[in-house]
């Protein structure tokens, strides 16, 4: 078992109640062995990493992401919603082959490991070539067959999605775990939706679907059922012994926030994407009035651009401060919980990561402080969630393994895998 020694780091645990110190962390295996102001080991480590000027902190969990999506960053910005959707996005995916999703995923995990994301909440299609990159990658995954039943596909996307739970929960040294997937309310129509909810539930199986990112599928739904797309799933008993990860929420009126008050489960707030669609801001300060967990993700780069979960961060706080005028709202540390242990909740994973601990999976990275921008420090939370980007970590680790080092990538070649992106982008954009 393979034993790694971080020394002389300041280690920000995000456990509530630590305050920052200076110290030293053991890595055993794919585990946190001990953590502590300065570790005496019986017998020396394997590989001992120097931490001066560095910041140890749980890695970051990016809770709704179509990585694949990665292939069409800045192919269709600023356009309106549909537009984006109609002329853009769909033409492109619908020319993406398993194999092209795959190196769209890679590319995806290559920027979330340069940005300092572990962990990730991935929705799309061809979840086997996604699934693959999960295992090729080193990262740590909760995966989701989209399933979309406006059109007869005779059960091929049900099958696909059970395909997935069943072949791949528990893969790659159990980093992956997966999720049921229907897509949204106005894709999924009450009696399908109400099957998926059932297994679901029987199976003890997570769900994973959009909800009211879009003031359009509001009316939608109120012209179809004469409710809101929560009501429609709260009707329809999705929130009853069922684990429920909803992207967005973005367009929720007081009722609805009320009626997901209690839920297992919680909300992935995507801020980026939101504000570049114009879709609008979520109420994330009555949600957590109400106890509702809030995590954050980027959705994914088609829309979003980044997927440096460091851009949400600051656009998620700087939006409820000036949403409720009171800069007070979504402190630096609250903000950096959001990115980390809430969003593990999510996932359900927050036993094994989200904050560090002895005996929990060694999911961390450290960022590099010995920057202007991150001098002096004063509170380092507010340093972090304020002025840190993506570009400032150093390592990244997941499962006790190092991703990054030094910037660079142990598993993959990076060459390689820009060849292959920027090929099949080419191909995938070719005319539209």
């Amino acid at each position: 078992m393979k034993r790694t020694l971080i020394t002389g780091c300041t280690i920000l645990t995000m456990c509530e109640g630590d305050a920052p110190f200076v110290g030293d962390l053991l890595i055993e295996g794919e585990r946190i062995a001990a953590i502590g102001p300065e570790l005496k080991l019986e017998q020396p480590a394997d590989e001992v990493i120097a931490g001066k000027d560095l910041v140890a902190m749980p890695g970051l969990i990016n809770a709704h992401n179509h990585a694949s999506m990665s292939l069409l960053r800045a192919f269709s910005d600023d356009l309106k919603l549909m537009d984006w959707l109609d002329k853009k996005m769909l033409p492109a995916e619908a020319r993406m082959t398993p194999e092209d999703v795959y190196w769209g995923t890679m590319l995806g995990t290559a920027e979330m490991i340069a940005s300092g994301t572990t962990s990730f909440a991935d929705m799309y299609v061809h979840m086997d070539q996604v699934a693959q990159a999960v295992v090729d990658s080193g990262m740590r995954a909760s995966l989701t067959r989209g399933v979309v039943f406006l059109q007869d596909d005779g059960g091929k996307r049900m099958t696909e999605a059970l395909h997935l739970i069943d072949t791949w929960t528990g893969a790659g040294e159990g980093r992956i775990t997966t999720m049921l997937g229907p897509h949204a309310p106005y894709t999924c129509p009450p009696q399908p939706l109400s099957e998926i909810i059932q297994i679901a539930r029987s199976r003890q199986i997570p769900l994973h679907i959009h909800l009211a990112e879009t003031r359009e599928e509001v009316v939608k739904i109120r012209e179809r059922y004469n409710q809101t797309p929560t009501e429609y799933l709260h009707e329809l008993g999705m929130f009853e012994d069922n684990h429920v990860l909803l992207a967005h929420a973005v367009h929720l009126d007081a009722a609805d926030v009320r009626l997901l008050s209690g839920m297992r489960g919680g909300v992935a707030h995507n801020p980026v994407s939101n504000l570049k669609l114009g879709c609008g801001i979520a109420p994330v300060k009555e949600m957590l009035e109400q106890n509702i967990t809030v995590g954050l993700g980027t959705d994914g780069a088609g829309s979003a651009t980044t997927l440096d979960m460091f851009a949400e961060i600051k656009a998620a706080t700087w939006l409820q401060k000036l949403q409720h005028g009171d800069p007070t709202l979504l402190p630096a540390w609250q903000v950096l919980r959001m990115a980390t242990i809430e969003s593990a909740k999510l996932l359900q994973i927050e036993d094994e990561v989200g904050t560090l601990e002895p005996g929990k999976k060694a999911d961390l990275i450290l960022l590099n402080l010995n920057k202007p921008h991150l001098q002096p420090v004063h509170d380092l939370s507010a340093l972090i969630a304020y002025s840190a980007t993506g570009a400032d970590v150093d390592t990244t680790i997941v499962n006790g393994q190092v991703l990054m080092r030094g910037r660079q990538f142990t598993r993959f070649s990076w060459e390689e895998l820009r060849r292959e992106a920027a090929e099949r982008a080419a191909r995938l954009v070719e005319g539209l």
